[in-house]
């Protein structure tokens, strides 16, 4: 069987890294993005199952990226898990552009099956 796709969008390289060697430890194949803009273009391509975005970038307004993902037909169906450092004011940006679920850095990474399993329910 094929193991799941999941994308991680970040610039920081930790939570990233940490992130990305989490997924592959619970199976997933895992691609990053360090350019938030080819988000909507990347997850056409490579159809991931999950996508998780960290909101904290220091020369980018992910918020775009987010909800140019939501907009496109063909991945408007991807849960977004985005996460952010404590006291970050992204988060009612990010409800309003179509994020799944929103956690900080540390939840996303102490939480993380628990966070996929709520974000990939089948409504």
């Amino acid at each position: 069987m094929t193991e799941p796709l999941a994308l991680v969008v970040y610039e920081k390289l930790l939570p990233g890294s940490q992130l990305t060697n989490r997924l592959q430890d619970m199976g997933y194949r895992v691609q990053t993005l360090s350019d938030p803009a080819r988000l909507a273009e990347a997850a056409t391509q490579m159809r991931p199952l999950v996508v998780l975005v960290d909101l904290e970038w220091s020369q980018t307004d992910v918020m775009p990226a987010i909800g140019n993902l939501r907009q496109n037909p063909a991945t408007a169906h991807i849960p977004v898990i985005a996460f952010s450092g404590p006291g970050n004011q992204e988060q009612q940006k990010a409800a309003a552009a179509g994020v799944t679920l929103l956690a900080s850095e540390s939840a996303v990474l102490s939480q993380l099956p628990t966070l996929l399993q709520q974000a990939l329910q089948v409504e």
